[in-house]
């Protein structure tokens, strides 16, 4: 195709306007640096200046997903930054174009949360460019791609109770991303776990009626549909019930008629225990019959002297010695 005022052999602008001349009568040494200034990238506000972002890489821990780069630094000056990414329905159906971040466009921050762009389970690509002023860097874009699915899943946070009879839990709200899988036993019946899956965590949870005075353990999972994939267990959490307020009164008035009937006996085993000791250690001397005194019949009438008078009978027991010197004396 012959281009308007192009001649065979003519080398001239083709740019709407003819250059006056052709550029075969040019000198060589001026055309090459004719044609280098047409054919090099037109710098706008000095791109060259200002370095590209480096280091860029995606932190993601259950479903939050943040871009980070190093920053540019520029003495005296504050640099903001653009994110932008693209996902495959751009890249195959949108002329591989990029698409803006909603949360950061113009931000001082080296840290950027890309949660809501990152609205599918595809591989995206991300990347980020310095201003300032009229000065923009070029784009540096994260090496390789991100997709959701590797995202970080911790398990949840919660909080066992009991209410008396009733096992209740509490778990920490994650997002409407996440549904929470509860498992809960009896202590000692391991075998016989039951499960509650739970997809919005608004307040306590009832889990079951527990025993009174049982044991019960919990432990709990996330679980995010969009990517099917779930937590580990949280530590398990082991709450205990009351025990049945009938059986304690019971046991406390048995205890009470117990310390009742002791405080009673006891008096009575300590006097009745001394007693044993007193008549073990101290017997009594027991005297013959023939040694007691025996009520008289009739009153002893005593005759004699005036010196006679009334008295009470005693009998004494003498050593035989004693009695054979009175006998004696009495002879003599």
């Amino acid at each position: 195709m012959r281009l308007p005022g192009w001649e065979p052999g003519d080398l001239r602008c083709v740019t709407g306007c003819e250059c006056g001349k052709s550029l075969s009568k040019m000198p060589p040494k001026l055309i090459c640096l004719f044609l280098c200034t047409l054919s090099a990238p037109k710098l706008s506000g000095g791109d060259a200046l200002l370095p590209a972002p480096q280091s860029i890489s995606i932190l993601s821990t259950n479903m939050k997903h943040f871009l980070t780069w190093s920053p540019v630094i520029v003495q005296g000056a504050t640099v903001r930054y653009s994110v932008e990414f693209q996902g495959e329905y751009e890249r195959e159906y949108a002329n591989g174009s990029w698409i803006p971040s909603s949360e950061c466009s113009l931000t001082t921050a080296t840290v950027c949360n890309i949660t809501e762009d990152i609205s599918a389970t595809v591989a995206y690509k991300l990347r980020v460019r310095a201003e300032l002023g009229a000065t923009r860097s070029q784009w540096g874009t994260m090496k390789g791609f991100f997709n959701r699915v590797t995202t970080s899943l911790t398990p949840p946070l919660l909080r066992v109770l009991a209410d008396g009879y009733h096992l209740l839990v509490e778990l920490a709200d994650m997002g409407p991303a996440f549904q929470f899988r509860v498992l809960y036993w009896k202590k000692g019946h391991e075998s016989r776990v039951q499960q509650k899956v739970m997809k919005e965590v608004n307040s306590m949870v009832h889990l079951d009626t527990m025993e009174a005075g049982a044991e019960y353990c919990v432990k709990a999972q996330t679980h995010v549909e969009a990517i099917n994939r779930s937590s580990s267990f949280s530590p398990t959490r082991c709450v205990r019930a009351q025990r049945d307020t009938s059986m304690w009164l019971v046991t406390a008035l048995t205890s009470s008629a117990g310390f009742a009937v002791a405080a009673l006996t006891l008096p009575f085993l300590t006097w009745k225990i001394s007693k044993i000791f007193q008549y073990s250690c101290c017997p009594v001397a027991v005297l013959p019959d023939t040694l007691k005194e025996s009520e008289p019949p009739t009153q002893l009438i005593l005759h004699g002297s005036e010196e006679a008078e009334k008295c009470d009978l005693m009998v004494v027991v003498m050593p035989s010695e004693e009695i054979l010197q009175l006998w004696i004396q009495k002879t003599l």
